[in-house]
């Protein structure tokens, strides 16, 4: 495939569904999420930036966490033709290597993007695809390791869109309450990262790929991310209780205990359940980084 001759994209809607669909729309979310509750937590009336605030959403979003999505898939095409032969790499519907040029344009377009947003956003954006790019390419791959890999993806998810759409709306830094509340979620989200792995381990296991269910089998690996993603909240509620956010505090524990229950169930029967708590758990997650960026608003850490 990788000799294939470059082919121009059709034109036709569904071959530039093609394309569209190498983003992964439905992955644009975490960041997104993570982009509303930063703008949330700058405290600012957004009402005057709403042309910097789309931009910042359509980089978050489509922009970088697009790039990421399709040079993951261009990289791993021969694990997908296992997992997910109907993707559009190893099905033909994006030939040659057009995905690899895609994933060039699009970075290119990610950097403009954020240039016009101000420098602590370029900068975010900056790293942001370089670890979008190591995650999947070689030699870095940081993929190979789920240590690495999920570090990587879950800075990009969740850290780095709070960042950025802080400083988007202050104009500059957006203040070390922020950063330090983004690098928690950021940490949890080392856990959702790795159940999002449970649904490859066969095709991982036979391409090398050292995701953490394939280093430690489904149950440790299952257990080891539900600590992962319960501890950085016990240090979020920590925070906001000596911020004097105590309201905010009793809503992101009680959202936590519901998580924990939701674990319990998880592993018992981990490969089998991990889209089940995607589904639930996860969104309990981000509801308490939602009540936590009010929390901010309110003068949390001020």
């Amino acid at each position: 495939m990788d000799r294939a001759r470059a082919t121009l994209p059709t034109t036709s809607a569904s071959g530039w569904a093609s394309y569209v669909e190498l983003t992964k729309p439905i992955t644009w979310f975490p960041p997104m999420w993570a982009f509303g509750c930063g703008l949330i937590g700058s405290g600012v009336a957004l009402g005057e930036r709403l042309a910097f605030i789309a931009g910042g959403i359509a980089l978050a979003g489509p922009l970088v966490c697009g790039t990421s999505q399709i040079v993951n898939d261009w990289y791993d095409r021969e694990v997908d033709a296992i997992n997910e032969p109907q993707r559009p790499i190893p099905s033909g519907r994006v030939p040659g290597r057009n995905a690899y040029y895609f994933a060039l344009v699009w970075t290119a377009l990610s950097i403009v993007i954020a240039s016009l947003l101000g420098v602590w956003t370029l900068a975010a954006a900056i790293v942001g695809l370089t670890l979008a790019w190591w995650y999947s390419a070689p030699p870095m791959r940081l993929k190979a390791n789920g240590w690495w890999g999920n570090s990587a993806v879950a800075i990009c998810y969740e850290g780095l869109p709070w960042f950025t759409a802080t400083s988007v709306a202050v104009g500059g830094w957006p203040g070390w309450p922020t950063v330090i509340v983004a690098l928690a979620y950021s940490a949890g989200a080392h856990g959702i990262m790795t159940l999002n792995d449970f649904k490859s381990i066969d095709g991982d296991t036979r391409c090398g790929v050292r995701s953490l269910p394939v280093q430690l089998g489904p149950e440790r690996a299952a257990r080891l991310a539900c600590w992962v993603m319960a501890l950085p909240q016990v240090g979020v509620i920590a925070l906001l209780l000596y911020w004097g956010a105590s309201m905010h505090a009793a809503i992101v524990a009680t959202v936590l205990v519901l998580q924990v229950a939701l674990m319990l169930r998880l592993v018992t029967d981990p490969r089998r359940l991990a889209p089940w708590y995607n589904a639930t758990g996860v969104t309990l997650y981000v509801s308490g980084m939602l009540v936590t960026a009010f929390a901010l608003r309110a003068g949390a850490g001020a």
